[in-house]
């Protein structure tokens, strides 16, 4: 193949298709069609284009793509690195979880196989077995992590992740404000077996998570000074907890180990529960409560504080939201509250008889 010396350096032809030429970081020389035709005599730009993005991606010590040695790697494969990976993080038995339903589904297809199409009917499929638009969001929310993960590692084409990116997240409607009255509360109370009733009435006098209460440790627990501090939360931040007469009563009554440790453990094995799910429906059950999950304790809580006249932003420190949005789905149920906001301005404008004056004077103007 004879060099076309009009041609800028780095840049042949075969046929009618451009090509370029670059080392990579390795130093050995790559090839690569621009995939662009000579028809118009203009498309030798698009190569000059490719070429420069090329190097200067070799510049910033990124080897290009096409210079890569990706391998063939299975969704199975990725799997196993990214559990090693996520084994730290918060969340992590919730995120294994979702693991393996991705892994029903994906498990020896390879990650080049992924594509728009192939998650917005794996979405489909969810809906159709009865999930909910948010719980798909979720898995596929992890889903498109891992593809993040596997294009860092070198596992697949960064292409990919761009085709996985593009199946957007589902509408979802199915959030819920489920909230027990304060009878329902002590018939809940009293349908608990003796290991689960200290972690319900923990659950609904400090709205925290089921998480949170579980790697509760007496390190966390200070009944001086009458607060419980969380390191690890959802949102990453510390938050402290009063804890108030009933929560304290509960508290002095649990037996403590010697060296300290969780503060809610299965006696016989002597390790922290992982999940209370069985007892606390069966407790469910007994008080003959419908439609109620362990994390509707956290929404009785906001509920009854809001309802009690309790300003949201105190509300939302107090369960830990990061901005007041979460915190606004509680706003309904203090009406009253608001009306009485609304009163207070009239008495204040009221007091003053000649603003009043003055307003009804503007308006017979009018």
């Amino acid at each position: 193949m004879a060099k076309d010396k009009s041609l800028p350096k780095g840049i042949y032809k075969r046929g009618e298709v451009y090509w370029i030429r670059y080392a990579g970081l390795d130093g050995k020389i790559v090839y690569e069609s621009s995939k662009q035709g000579d028809k118009t005599g203009t498309k030798i730009k698009d190569a000059e284009a490719l070429l420069h993005d090329r190097k200067a991606d070799i510049g910033r010590g990124k080897q290009p793509e096409k210079a890569r040695k990706i391998p063939n790697t299975t969704f199975k494969e990725l799997a196993t690195e990214y559990l090693k990976w996520s084994e730290r993080q918060r969340g992590f038995q919730k995120k294994s979880f979702f693991i393996q339903q991705l892994r029903d589904k994906f498990d020896n297809v390879p990650l080049r196989h992924l594509n728009t199409m192939a998650i917005e009917q794996y979405q489909s499929e969810r809906l159709n077995k009865g999930n909910k638009p948010a719980t798909v969001n979720r898995v596929v929310a992890v889903l498109k992590h891992m593809i993040h993960k596997a294009v860092d590692w070198e596992l697949v084409e960064e292409s990919v992740l761009k085709k996985v990116r593009q199946a957007k997240q589902l509408e979802a409607n199915n959030r819920r404000l489920r909230y027990l009255s304060k009878e329902e509360c002590q018939t809940l109370i009293n349908a608990c077996d003796s290991h689960l009733k200290p972690i319900v009435l923990t659950a609904l006098n400090t709205g925290c998570r089921k998480g949170e209460i579980l790697g509760l440790t007496w390190e966390n627990v200070d009944l001086k000074h009458g607060f419980i501090l969380l390191d690890r939360t959802k949102n990453g931040k510390r938050r402290e907890i009063p804890i108030n007469a009933t929560l304290r009563a509960t508290l002095e009554t649990l037996p403590r180990r010697l060296d300290g440790g969780h503060v809610f453990y299965d006696h016989k094995t002597g390790k922290p529960y992982q999940d209370v799910k069985k007892s606390f429906n069966s407790a469910v059950r007994r008080a003959k409560i419908k439609d109620f999950h362990f994390h509707d304790l956290r929404h009785t809580f906001a509920s009854h504080l809001v309802m009690a006249g309790i300003d949201l932003t105190t509300v939302s420190r107090l369960l830990g939201h990061k901005d007041l949005t979460m915190t606004l789905r509680y706003s309904h149920l203090s009406p009253k509250h608001m009306s009485q906001a609304v009163d207070i301005m009239n008495e204040v404008l009221s007091e003053n008889a000649n603003y009043t004056k003055t307003i009804q004077s503007n308006i017979h103007q009018i």
